[in-house]
């Protein structure tokens, strides 16, 4: 299908007039008409009625109108991801306060000319957030696939930095004058993360934290947002939960919050960048910046699929001076 002639139908149909979209478009008002003569013919149906004021569309046009936008669209960005400078790089991101939006700032901020657009997908299966790589919706997904096999083709996961956990607890709770804890200290105690949603990356991750541990991880409740979390943690002499190093909470002084580190081990949420196979030009210089980010103090826990992937890529080095990239080197 001729790309051109779907996006001189899609013209016409928003400006009404034959001649405006030529003028738009920059050809002749004879050749928009063929354009959507060829494309009618290709289609079977009209798209257009005349009338005294330009073009109306019939309803096989309205029908097909949507869908021709989401062709236009699709071109566009296309164009865009060869052409380096052409529109912002844009990201999605599980939250604006997260790890993830914390170290992209930095980014920004050491980087103030680059074209950054921070968004978020607001989906819970990181499936979903790999078909919005694929379709060019977005250049860039922090998420995790953690069944590689799951990842359309044109889609690759890389492992960019982990994030620390943290007991967070309000000033009554038994581990909350602690300097650091242990997860054996946290067996038996109620850690609560509410709405953990089915599917998704940190379900999985949870799973595989109780497994390990032995850890009392309770998701009951829909999550009303971190305010009411954090006033309920306020006020609590039994509940904490668990939230990343560089996640950026904020709360009122007489909550008196405590974050706590955890160690012996570390426990690592792995953070990974869904990408198409060609991707934006703008990426490269942010993956060297996630790069440069301090490892975790060894031991660290990671997921199973973290630690597999690290594995493979060891088996596969052929020599001792093989440098591995960063995820497999200690993040």
């Amino acid at each position: 299908m001729d790309t051109e002639a779907v996006r001189s139908f899609v013209r016409a149909a928003e400006l009404g007039q034959l001649q405006h979209a030529a003028d738009e478009l920059g050809v002749t008002q004879q050749a928009v008409s063929k354009r959507i003569a060829a494309l009618e013919r290709e289609l079977g149906v009209r798209l257009f009625t005349r009338t005294a004021r330009g073009v109306e569309l019939t309803a096989d046009g309205q029908a097909f109108l949507p869908h021709a936008r989401g062709v236009v669209a699709g071109v566009d960005r296309g164009i865009a991801a060869v052409r380096p400078g052409s529109r912002a790089l844009r990201i999605d991101v599980l939250g604006l306060r997260s790890a993830q939006a914390v170290v992209l700032h930095d980014y920004w901020r050491s980087h103030p000319g680059t074209e950054l657009d921070v968004v978020t997908l607001r989906v819970d299966d990181p499936r979903v957030a790999a078909a919005a790589v694929m379709s060019g919706e977005v250049d860039a997904s922090f998420r995790t696939v953690p069944d590689p096999a799951a990842l359309p083709g044109d889609v690759r996961m890389i492992h960019v930095f982990d994030s620390a956990l943290e007991l967070l607890a309000g000033p009554r709770h038994p581990l909350a004058d602690a300097p650091s804890v242990t997860p054996a200290e946290l067996r038996g105690l109620r850690i609560w993360v509410p709405g953990i949603a089915p599917r998704s990356e940190w379900a999985e991750f949870y799973d595989q934290l109780v497994t390990d541990f032995g850890l009392r991880v309770d998701a009951a409740g829909p999550h009303f947002g971190d305010e009411v979390l954090l006033e309920a943690l306020a006020g609590s002499a039994e509940v904490a939960t668990l939230v990343g190093a560089r996640d950026r909470y904020t709360w009122p002084a007489q909550f008196g919050l405590r974050r706590i580190p955890i160690v012996d081990p570390v426990l690592a949420y792995p953070l990974s960048l869904l990408v198409p196979a060609h991707p934006h030009a703008g990426l490269r210089p942010v993956l060297a910046h996630f790069a440069t980010l301090a490892p975790l103090p060894e031991p660290v826990w990671r997921p199973s699929w973290i630690r597999q992937e690290v594995q493979l890529r060891v088996s596969q080095s052929t020599s001792a001076q093989t440098v591995l990239p960063p995820s497999a080197r200690g993040r």
